[in-house]
């Protein structure tokens, strides 16, 4: 059976560009607007707030993972919020390799691991809008571990330490994303293969992409009316089925097109279409440039030079 998440995350080849351990005593505040940056952090001890533009606070807690796969604006602070200031922190380095946040001398009131990560794929863009805007992961026994493993290699000065550091925080990366799938995710495709209604018809999307769905026949794999369907899918993925549909078809037309293994009206029949001229015009439509030309403008991107 075909695993939606696992083809997303597999284009989006997630990896590690950075992390630092930060600490923060008595009252700070530090604000990001980096945007399109993912972000993520892993609370080692303490707590913390944070807030993520046009979202509620969040309580961050011992353990909490959160990734935020395009970081638009966001604010972390100390907890109470009577005593936060309002201008960011600037932190300051530690002998010992950490950031210190507030009081440069108190104790700390939370020590977490945050940095940015890349998505190595050309398409990011497009499967990032498949991703809830934030995933905050709490009570995972595994994830919980994966922490507690990069907590202990943080800390260590052992050999090799930054090469384990990044394989961790790449599995850490992708075990939070299929740890998130309740209703209390932000929309997204993570939202909806958490719907045990939704689930069937987007897996069957992601087995067949060549069939020509109707939203009556995917309603139907969710054995629901077209009209309940339609609305619980728009809800919960946050794009209507069938724009869930262009978008995916259009990923796997780009990697195709990037393989230089199929021609244009291979490509077309390998994601649905019924004629090379109807798929032409839908890639140029949602790529900007046509098939023929996007496939060129690769080859020449990674040709090696002589």
């Amino acid at each position: 059976m075909i695993d939606p998440l696992a083809e997303v995350v597999a284009l989006l080849q997630p990896g590690a560009s950075f992390s630092k351990r930060v600490s923060g005593a008595g009252a700070w505040r530090i604000r990001r607007t980096d945007a399109g940056q993912p972000f993520y952090c892993a609370i080692l001890e303490g707590s913390c707030r944070l807030e993520v533009d046009g979202q509620a606070p969040v309580t961050l807690e011992p353990d909490d993972f959160i990734l935020i796969p395009e970081a638009h604006g966001f604010t972390m602070s100390s907890l109470d919020p009577a005593t936060t200031p309002t201008t960011d922190t600037t932190p300051v380095a530690q002998l010992s390799g950490e950031y210190r946040l507030g009081d440069p001398s108190g104790p700390a009131n939370v020590q977490m691991l945050v940095g940015y990560c890349v998505f190595g794929s050309p398409d990011a863009a497009l499967l990032v809008s498949l991703l809830p805007q934030l995933i905050h992961v709490r009570g995972e026994k595994r994830l919980a571990t994966l922490v507690q493993l990069v907590r202990d290699e943080s800390r260590a000065q052992r050999p090799a330490r930054e090469v384990i550091l990044a394989r961790l925080l790449e599995v850490l990366l992708i075990e939070a994303l299929r740890s998130t799938g309740d209703a209390s995710a932000t929309p997204g495709l993570l939202r909806g293969l958490g719907d045990p209604r939704l689930a069937p018809a987007l897996r069957r999307m992601h087995e067949s992409p060549t069939l020509p769905w109707t939203v009556a026949q995917l309603a139907k794999e969710a054995a629901l009316s077209r009209s309940a369907f339609f609305e619980r899918f728009r809800r919960a993925v946050g794009v209507t089925p069938m724009e869930y549909l262009l978008g995916w078809r259009m990923a796997l037309a780009r990697t195709l097109l990037r393989g230089q293994t199929q021609g244009v009206a291979e490509v077309a029949l390998s994601v649905g279409y019924s004629s090379a001229s109807t798929f032409s015009v839908a890639f140029t439509r949602h790529v900007g440039v046509p098939p023929a030309q996007y496939a060129r403008e690769q080859a020449a991107e990674f040709r090696p030079a002589l």
